[in-house]
């Protein structure tokens, strides 16, 4: 399946992209990231939250082959 991956703010810098697209077998948010981890070990240090078709969602979630997105902590007042 292949999925396009998001990627904002530190989370970008981190991996140095701001999208890219990966072909994965349909598995959950938490493989994903295992795979993601092995390619960034710099996003094992970022705190972020997970959006699939735009809802944020948990490690367990299935993947549907919509866009995924790495969210950063948003600052505001």
């Amino acid at each position: 399946m292949l999925i396009t991956i998001k990627y904002f703010g530190q989370i970008a810098e981190a991996t140095q992209t701001q999208e890219e697209q990966l072909d994965l077998p349909q598995h959950s948010i938490g493989d994903l990231l295992t795979v993601l981890y092995s390619k960034y070990s710099a996003l094992q240090l970022k705190d972020f939250k997970i959006a699939q078709n735009q809802k944020l969602v948990g490690l367990d979630t299935l993947l549907t082959g919509e866009d995924i997105a790495l969210l950063p902590p948003f600052s505001g007042g």
